[in-house]
């Protein structure tokens, strides 16, 4: 049975999620949820996440000194990962800065990273996907008609990340990724996991036409092999006196860096995506999450979000020439594109999960029984600090 339209009475989430619910007050299930996972992240006092915050700085020091980099920081252009560099440069850390091109970049993107590597001098190594094999992938996702495109490159870009870290011996990942701006967001709308290679692996093989070979993997068995490799993944923004607003601010004034006009918009597909494809194939509005976050943060008001939801995702007229281009690189007939537009949605659950299977189990178990019982107490290894 359809639920009645309804929007909450604290942050503007509606019922185009199947997964909201509501209290007698009209606030909805995602609001406390946010506000359960702020209280012990974000929500702590500033003094204790301060703390936290220079406790890690000091701790990715220490297991890079001998490097020539601390740590990876892999930036898009966008604000999360541009805040990110600005803070590894402001605390000393030796950065590797990793690009992820995997052909759509905007001018826009472009221009503000060239921005950041000119302000922080920290090198730079672009990860270069091969295109005709990155777009089979794009294509199989979309003509499966599953809801969350962008998983080739969510995928991709941390395989990358964790390849080159293992390469270069780097122990530190930074991640924009923070609860400030991203608590907020339906599991309805999107893949919950993100590095499950088996789901893209299958999904590919029923809609693909290419071989996945030389692709960087990040299915269960690499990162239980990077967990072993003790490369870790660092949150730092969580624990900064991040105001969205200041950020911007910050980053126009000291770096010459600007902003675009929606999350994640410095790629021309996720701009299409998440403003086309989304709303018109799915019936989801991603503003909606969120500008949410935004509210439940304390730095916009709901009245300022209902404004800002009148307008288009973004404008009419730019839609229609991103279609176009897309059309082109996608080398797909605008009837075809119509057509996957009007399938409806199917899950991603149809496609199968990674399993622990016996064998790596077993893998498991044997690395480390040989690095304690064996390669520790003989001395053929040496313990690690952290």
């Amino acid at each position: 049975m359809e639920k009645k339209y309804q929007r909450c009475n604290q942050c503007v989430m509606d019922t185009t999620s199947k997964l909201i619910c509501f209290n007698e007050k009209g606030e909805c299930n995602f609001c406390a949820k946010h506000k359960e996972i702020t209280s012990k992240t974000t929500g702590l006092p500033f003094a204790e996440r301060q703390k936290m915050f220079l406790a890690d700085i000091e701790k990715i020091k220490r297991i890079g000194k001998a490097n020539k980099y601390d740590c990876i920081v892999g930036i898009s252009g966008g604000m999360d990962s541009t805040y990110l560099a600005y803070l590894a440069k402001q605390n000393g850390l030796r950065v590797l800065l990793v690009h992820f091109d995997n052909g759509w970049n905007s001018n826009h993107a472009i221009s503000n990273i060239n921005k950041i590597v000119h302000y922080t001098g920290f090198d730079l190594h672009t990860h270069v996907i091969d295109w005709e094999l990155f777009k089979d992938l794009q294509n199989a996702y979309f003509r499966a008609s599953v809801v969350d495109i962008e998983v080739p490159t969510d995928q991709l870009i941390f395989a990358a990340l964790y390849k080159i870290a293992k390469q270069y011996n780097i122990k530190a990942i930074l991640s924009g990724e923070n609860m400030f701006t991203e608590t907020i967001m339906p599991l309805d709308w999107a893949f919950e996991f993100k590095l499950d290679y088996t789901n893209l692996k299958n999904i590919h093989s029923k809609y693909g036409e290419r071989k996945l070979n030389n692709f960087p993997k990040i299915g269960l068995r690499q990162r239980m092999q990077y967990d072993r490799e003790r490369i870790k993944l660092y949150c730092l923004i969580n624990n900064t006196d991040f105001n969205y607003f200041k950020v911007i601010d910050t980053l126009q004034k000291e770096i010459g860096w600007t902003n675009y006009e929606g999350k994640h918009f410095e790629s021309v597909f996720t701009r299409f995506y998440q403003g086309y494809i989304l709303p018109k194939k799915f019936g989801y509005d991603k503003r909606l999450p969120h500008l949410s976050n935004l509210i439940n943060s304390g730095f916009i008001t709901r009245e300022q979000a209902l404004k800002e939801l009148e307008k288009p995702p973004y404008p009419v007229k730019d839609q229609m020439e991103d279609l176009e281009y897309i059309l082109k690189k996608w080398e797909m007939t605008r009837e075809e594109f119509e057509t996957i537009m009007k399938k409806p949605k199917v899950s991603h659950d149809e496609f199968g999960y990674d399993k622990m299977s016996w064998w790596l189990k077993f893998e498991n178990w044997l690395y480390f029984f040989y690095r304690y019982k064996i390669a520790y107490p003989l001395g053929l290894l040496k313990r690690p600090t952290d």
